[in-house]
């Protein structure tokens, strides 16, 4: 048996730089480069196993641990779960930057290999620089947080650990059912320790997607269960996409006359023009879908494991005799609901029920056609809707003084551009093929009830775990991932601010992505659902510290967004009107660095919701008699919704 003395982090680099994914039969090198950020914790360690001999993995330099790593979500999601980017930190609180990141990976079932420095497993200089050290427990470190919001996690305190701990990260990070955070913590002085490691474990790996057949006993169930059935609706989820079953399933949809509905991770696998596509369900649903959604008797949910805004809150579904059949490759979410349980790849599983469905009468009639008339005239009505100073009425029309606040609006920015209408001129002018991204606020929503994806995963939005600060370096990942097509982030003032850290990279990188921020002044979003609720507008928009009550009521905190993306170099407009927004898109398009949309929207302007609910936390008693209505409400609200 030959053997190679390397370090571990050596040992690693030569690892990670022969893993290879075959899916049908393309085989793909599975890590495609590493996002790193140099410390003490692994600048000598990794840093110099990659300085020695990289491979032929692209190390791409990191901004802030969280961008990154967000930046490699959105690389991996955008190639199907296909390829990925490594990440490296050091130890303590770079590490612990990338904690946010690993739970969106997990929440999401996306593949995020962290790689980040750890404590000395010696422990001969403790405390180290960043060392929490813990009296109880000197085993524990800034690591063992990522326990929480990994699929595997594993510490490497001696080299010869190493091998298990790869081949058990390679089996979680290419397996559909499992995907999410690995984490491999790796103490410093171990990054640099030599052994002799035999030379089979650096031998080109080569993982094969396991697509999953159904069992016969299962697959007569389902069948049953459809046959018996006469207003299905199927729910369109992420997995349904990572699958790649677009085609199976428009020939079952196709053949039996089943609308298909799509949560924020399934939309873009079919074009929203399909005549069968309903559109979003649910909390953040359209028109179509929540319609058609009251009523189905029957929701076969494929790749989707059930967010509570993907059913209202479990609301939604009230036909009094609906049913579930879960075709979903985890055994976890296909439990969800009391469901049928159809164990399988999504693409496997709907052929074997196409194949096996016989003599089916689907009783929507001319139901489905209406409820795609009606979310297209809706669309049309909130894409026109612009400022009229006489009788306007914003979209969300809960502020019990809005002439006041859209005046004081247009006195600071000169604008009184919509929410909406800015989302529907980006709509009919972006390129067809370009990709949206967005993650968290009102913009999500917004684009589940009334965005037109015209092309093939178009549409990338992060809302497992709504990721304030996930969009702008996501962004950066997608465009790594499919560099020939334009990428345009939808973007919140509230979430730039957040973290928009790996901008500067994709100047550094020549990868050219485009920011549409829209600015409202506040956290729009979350000021609608404290307003809704009973609550005033307190600590949501953003306002100066009132120095008479001492509160944060004063006046609006106006930011040049444009003046910030110029500093790092970004080709900016100033949008105050639709013409000038226009204008900017067709020459954004010329421009070969990133882009920035300095967008001035009034509040209150984004789209409002159709026919749903959401269970949140309403206080049960307090003074405020608006308060105490909403109460009242939710518990009504929660007698109507299933239990589990």
């Amino acid at each position: 048996m030959g053997t190679i003395r390397l370090t571990t982090a050596q040992a690693l680099v030569k690892f990670l730089d022969n893993q290879y994914l075959n899916v049908d039969g393309v085989e793909t090198k599975f890590v495609k480069g590493i996002f790193a950020i140099f410390g003490h914790g692994n600048v000598l360690g990794l840093g110099q196993a990659l300085e020695q001999d990289s491979g032929d993995l692209v190390v791409h330099q990191g901004r802030n641990e969280q961008g990154m790593a967000h930046a490699a979500i959105g690389f991996a999601k955008q190639s199907l779960r296909r390829q990925i980017i490594a990440c490296t930190s050091s130890v303590g609180p770079g590490a612990a930057n990338m904690i946010t990141a690993a739970a969106t990976a997990t929440a999401n079932r996306i593949p995020l290999l962290l790689l980040p420095g750890d404590v000395f497993a010696t422990r001969q200089p403790d405390p180290v620089l960043q060392q929490i050290e813990q009296s109880h427990d000197l085993s524990i470190s800034t690591n063992d947080a990522f326990r929480a919001v990994s699929k595997y996690w594993d510490r490497v305190s001696r080299p010869e650990q190493l091998m298990t701990a790869c081949i058990n990260a390679l089996r979680v990070l290419t397996d559909p059912a499992e995907t999410g955070a690995v984490t491999i913590a790796l103490p410093q002085d171990v990054q640099g320790e030599a052994w002799d490691f035999p030379e089979y474990f650096f031998q080109k790996r080569v993982h094969r997607l396991d697509r999953r057949l159904p069992t016969a006993a299962q697959l007569e169930d389902a069948l049953a269960l459809i046959a018996r059935k006469h207003k299905p609706l199927i729910i369109v989820g992420g997995g349904l996409k990572y699958s790649d079953a677009g085609d199976a399933l428009l020939k079952f949809a196709e053949r039996f006359n089943i609308p298909f509905a799509e949560t924020q991770a399934g939309k873009g696998t079919i074009v929203s023009d399909h005549p069968l596509n309903v559109g979003g369900v649910g909390e953040t649903g359209c028109l179509a879908a929540n319609l058609l959604a009251k009523e189905a008797d029957l929701v076969i949910g494929i790749g989707t494991r059930y967010t509570d805004f993907t059913t209202a809150s479990k609301w939604i579904f009230q036909n009094p005799d609906v049913s579930y059949l879960n075709l979903n490759v985890s055994n976890f979410d296909s439990y969800k609901l009391d469901a049928v349980q159809l164990l399988a790849d999504a693409r496997e599983g709907l052929t074997a029920l196409e194949s096996g469905l016989q003599g089916f009468e689907n009783h929507w009639g001319g139901q489905i056609e209406l409820s795609q008339s009606k979310l297209l005239k809706e669309t049309q009505r909130v894409y026109a809707a612009t400022y009229n100073t006489d009788d306007f009425i914003p979209e969300i029309a809960d502020h019990a003084d809005r002439e006041a606040l859209f005046a004081e609006f247009e006195r600071l920015t000169k604008s009184v551009l919509t929410q909406s209408s800015v989302l529907g001129t980006l709509n009919e002018q972006l390129p067809k093929d370009a990709v949206i991204v967005a993650a968290a606020g009102s913009l999500p929503g917004d684009l589940q009830r009334v965005w037109r994806t015209k092309d093939y995963n178009s549409y990338h939005v992060e809302y497992g775990y709504s990721c304030m600060g996930y969009e702008v370096n996501a962004a950066l990942g997608v465009k790594l991932a499919q560099p020939q097509r334009e990428v345009y982030v939808m973007v919140g003032d509230g979430s730039f601010m957040m973290l928009h850290s790996e901008l500067v990279t994709s100047i550094q990188e020549g990868a050219k992505i485009n920011v549409v921020l829209l600015d409202n002044m506040t956290n729009g979003c979350i000021n609608n659902l404290q307003m809704e609720h009973g609550m005033d507008s307190f600590t949501t928009e953003f306002r100066f510290r009132n120095s008479e009550g001492g509160k944060l009521d004063g006046g609006f905190v106006p930011v040049d967004f444009a003046a910030i993306a110029g500093g790092y170099g970004c080709k900016t407009y100033r949008i105050t009107t639709l013409e000038q927004l226009e204008a900017a898109l067709i020459d954004a398009q010329k421009q070969t660095v990133s882009v920035l949309f300095d967008i001035k929207v009034l509040p209150k302007t984004m789209v409002h919701k159709y026919f749903s609910w959401w269970h949140v936390g309403v206080a049960q008693t307090s003074t405020s008699t608006r308060t105490q209505e909403v109460a009242d409400t939710l518990n009504v609200h929660i007698e109507q919704a299933r239990k589990y």
